[in-house]
């Protein structure tokens, strides 16, 4: 086994809807090593969404441990937990979730700046993404003006601006049409295999996830 870099220990997730509990993730174990590219696959409810959140710490577990690194990341206060969020991992969502008020290049230089990078450093290596990624003439755009495609490439520069060990991805290319979405996974695979990024998406696409070293299925909250 190569290193360790997330490790998820009795897992479970509860939420409470009209006086009623609901299980989402139970007992969840699972090991994912530096490097590695994971899919996640599973129906609709399965809880899919859920465990990925809970490893970028977006959400919180009810009960179990999510290790990261080796160190136990739910001990952390708001703020420690933010600062881990971005320098560690890059998120890319089904909607990209771009700040339509901001240009392609500001979007992307955000993280960096969050992260106390200088102005013209985190300008640098925005554009040197963004060009690498096909979009320089693009910088002066505001995502309204992009197709999803594009959109998506942005999000995605602006996930790994921050050099992240690990990008974890929702369903990265459900929105997208056929041709467009291959493109869009052809960047985060490469950045897996050439920058040794550690790769954890959701996906509903078999295709997708059998490009993947491993894939995990969940089936009512617990792996299949």
């Amino acid at each position: 086994m190569g290193e360790v870099i997330i490790e998820i220990k009795s897992l479970r997730k509860t939420f409470v809807k009209d006086g009623n509990r609901i299980e989402v993730l139970k007992d969840i174990d699972l090991i994912i090593e530096r490097g590695e590219s994971l899919a996640i696959v599973g129906a609709s409810g399965a809880g899919k969404s859920t465990l990925l959140h809970i490893m970028g710490t977006l959400d919180r577990p009810s009960a179990g441990q999510v290790l990261v690194k080796g160190m136990d990341v739910f001990k952390w206060n708001e703020m420690q937990l933010a600062r881990f969020r971005n320098r560690t991992i890059g998120f890319v969502f089904q909607f990209h979730n771009l700040m339509p008020e901001f240009t392609t290049l500001e979007n992307v230089m955000l993280p960096a700046l969050i992260g106390g990078m200088n102005k013209k450093e985190a300008r640098e290596k925005a554009e040197e993404l963004l060009v690498a990624f096909g979009l320089e003439t693009r910088l002066r755009h505001q995502p309204g003006e992009l197709s999803g495609g594009e959109q998506q490439r942005v999000a995605i520069a602006r996930a790994i601006v921050m050099e992240p060990e690990i990008i974890l991805a929702d369903e990265p290319t459900g929105n997208l049409d056929t041709e467009t979405g291959k493109k869009i996974e052809d960047v985060l695979l490469n950045l897996n295999r050439e920058k040794k990024i550690t790769l954890i998406l959701v996906t509903h696409n078999p295709r997708l996830a059998d490009l993947m070293s491993r894939t995990v299925g969940l089936q009512d909250g617990k792996i299949a």
